[in-house]
């Protein structure tokens, strides 16, 4: 069987992308399940390997069949659009956002075009690609523009933890107005198709309340009745298994207990804080993060893409302190996303 194609954006120069790349692709399990190919200024890369004092080698490439995809070697579609000179490590710059803009969009070519089995992308700023001319929110809105998805949703992996989230980068207010009974089954469907690609056969889902206690039958707002609960409803008459609106700081428990493969947020922070809180391990002591695990997957799309958890970290880019936990797991996770499809 031929190993799926990753192709990997490296993320924002600036930030701790290229490096958790470069130390993810220094792991051979990596090469024994798949073909990596990362999108990135060539010069970048041989700049990481140089702070962290790696041996691998850089194969440059102008296609995606050209890589020679062997353990000690990272193949390297250069875009030759960052100079390391041109930018400094841990800074916001048009610079860099326009080249990590420009990493996204080739990964993104690449799958739409079926040279690549899946991308993975590593962290951009949102303020640099703005800076940049690029008016996007994030990733997730980035993919939907450019493969022509309106129905897609994020959602967050850390092992047999997951969420995915009815509305994200926006304000709280428009969140709120954005529960609609449409848009919440709409994810619950996304959901329960994601969950079958993964493997799941009979996907169990939760769905959480906008609420305080779920709303309390009314008691502290009626998004519940007059959204949630007929969204589920209608779930269900399709035959998928889910139930709720549960009180949110209650149901992640029950998930990892193993009582759910899924929770249904209704709003950003809603998932991300239950997944990070579990995911991301600081040290005050060592004054170092031990563990930065889960993975970003953009479903409802007509390709895959998968993410690290995490953003650019700007103040520990250059130091070669970058804890690449998540660019592995989420190369893991897109292969056999690739697999399974």
């Amino acid at each position: 069987m031929i190993k799926p194609l990753i192709a990997i954006s490296s993320g924002d120069p600036a930030g701790i992308g290229p490096e958790v790349t470069v130390k993810a692709l220094s792991i051979k399990e990596i090469y024994d399940i798949s073909r990596p190919l990362v999108i990135c200024d060539a010069r970048v890369i041989n700049n990481v390997l140089d702070i962290l004092g790696y041996s691998l080698k850089v194969n440059i490439v102008d296609k995606s069949e050209n890589g020679k995809y062997e353990y000690g070697t990272i193949d390297v579609l250069d875009t030759k659009n960052a100079d390391p000179g041109s930018f400094s490590y841990g800074q916001v710059s048009e610079i860099t956002g326009k080249a990590s803009f420009e990493y996204v969009k080739k990964v993104i070519d690449l799958a739409i075009e079926k040279k690549a089995d899946a991308t993975v992308t590593g962290p951009i700023n949102k303020d640099a690609i703005n800076k940049a001319g690029y008016h996007y929110a994030g990733h997730t809105e980035i993919f939907a523009h450019y493969t022509g998805s309106s129905n897609y949703a994020m959602m967050l992996v850390d092992g047999e933890f997951r969420v995915v989230h009815v509305n994200t980068h926006i304000s709280m207010l428009e969140s709120i107005k954005r529960i609609t009974k449409e848009r919440v089954l709409n994810v619950i469907i996304l959901a329960n198709k994601a969950l079958k690609g993964m493997g799941i056969e009979k996907p169990r889902i939760a769905v959480n309340g906008l609420n305080p206690h779920a709303g309390e039958s009314g008691l502290f707002g009626s998004e519940e009745i007059n959204h949630i609960i007929p969204a589920i409803e209608e779930a269900r008459s399709r035959g998928i298994y889910v139930d709720g609106p549960h009180p949110p700081d209650t149901i992640f428990p029950k998930m990892r207990g193993g009582q759910y493969d899924v929770v249904v947020c209704m709003y950003h922070d809603q998932g991300h804080i239950p997944i990070k809180l579990l995911g991301f391990h600081y040290d005050d002591e060592k004054k170092i993060w031990e563990g930065i695990s889960g993975v970003n997957i953009t479903i409802g799309l007509p390709i895959i893409r998968v993410s690290v958890d995490h953003g650019t970290a700007f103040d520990k880019a250059g130091k070669g302190e970058a804890n690449p936990e998540s660019m592995h797991q989420a190369i893991i996770c897109a292969v056999k996303l690739a697999k399974n499809r």
